[in-house]
């Protein structure tokens, strides 16, 4: 055997290099692999999407629902509500409401067992929160690195995954309010379970504003939650 044979064979049982999980290995022409950061692996990508589709559908048949009993002195406009009527309504609210439980338990399940929420959501500094506040309003806060969340993103990502499971709970509280009392109780009754969960949809509402706000001023970082990369 040559010595340039053996050099071939050795090439080849070359051991691949183990990928960490934001990693993927791709083989290019040229014959040489290359590492490429992926910002968001697939099973965030396709529980994103789902939970957009379950937002708009609860948030516009919740306003629905709202209208038929209000808690304040205004009424969402027809044009923006889902469902026609309070019946119609509360079949897609309770339909999207399903949706949005099992895939956020999917996204929750797998953010804790795969370390993505240590890696991403902490920790959180109060400094770093105010240092980024104050950067973000004087339009100097950087998105180069779109795999690093900063403190601002961390603080607005936990308080709607938190928003996401209060409203689930107080809005299981409304449903059942008499199978369910112990958790009704926990929201200070039914009247009360209807204000949190107003008050949570307001929060998501707002966070969702500022979201694609983001994605509208930052581009790359909606192409990011497309392609992954």
């Amino acid at each position: 055997m040559t010595i340039e044979a053996t050099h071939d064979r050795m090439r080849t049982a070359a051991p691949t290099a183990l990928a960490t999980p934001d990693l993927i290995r791709e083989s290019g022409q040229r014959g040489d692999s290359e590492m490429r950061t992926i910002i968001h692996p697939r099973w965030v990508r396709v529980t994103h999407w789902v939970n957009v589709v379950a937002m708009v559908v609860m948030i516009s048949s919740g306003w629905e629902i709202y209208n038929a009993s209000p808690l304040f002195p205004f009424k969402f406009p027809r044009e923006i509500t889902l469902g026609g009527w309070l019946a119609g309504a509360l079949l897609w609210h309770f339909a999207a409401m399903w949706l949005l439980a099992v895939n956020g338990l999917v996204y929750i399940a797998l953010g804790i067992v795969t370390g993505r929420f240590r890696r991403k959501l902490v920790p959180i500094r109060p400094g770093d929160v105010l240092a980024d506040t104050k950067a973000a309003f004087t339009g100097k806060l950087a998105h180069n690195d779109l795999s690093v969340y900063n403190a601002v993103q961390k603080l607005l990502y936990l308080g709607v995954i938190l928003a996401g499971i209060v409203i689930v709970l107080s809005g299981i509280s409304i449903w059942k309010p008499v199978q369910l009392q112990e958790l009704t109780a926990v929201f200070g009754g039914y009247d009360a379970a209807r204000y949190v969960h107003f008050f949570c949809m307001a929060a998501i509402v707002g966070f969702l504003v500022v979201h694609v706000l983001l994605a509208l001023i930052v581009p790359k970082s909606l192409r990011a939650m497309i392609t992954g990369r």
